[in-house]
């Protein structure tokens, strides 16, 4: 599985790279992250294919826990990743990836 260090890593090359457009107005920000959001979880998608729920969920949870301890994730990622997914589950899961986003934030 791609890490959320390597992950980090590939945004900011991606981002350095990238034209602003017409004059690099405030949305083009907007539009890299919901971009990096979007690749990142095709990327997790990809690595989770044939695993069980308990499984991913560890997975994220101690990839997250490693990112947030070495600096390289941040509370914004965090909430980017949530944004992105939530559509996709139902109400209960939602909840506990809310629970878990908000555990992952204070360490």
């Amino acid at each position: 599985m791609k890490d959320f260090k390597s992950y980090s890593e590939n945004e900011e090359n991606s981002s350095s790279g990238r034209t602003g457009g017409a004059g690099g107005n405030a949305n083009s920000g907007s539009s890299a992250e919901y971009n990096n959001t979007v690749e990142l979880a095709k990327v997790l998608t990809k690595a989770m294919a044939g695993k069980n729920e308990g499984q991913i969920l560890h997975t994220i949870i101690s990839e997250a826990e490693r990112g947030k301890r070495e600096g390289t994730l941040t509370n914004a990622d965090l909430d980017n990743f949530y944004s992105a997914l939530s559509p996709f589950l139902d109400g209960f899961k939602r909840r506990k990836l809310k629970e878990v986003i908000t555990r992952l934030k204070s360490i």
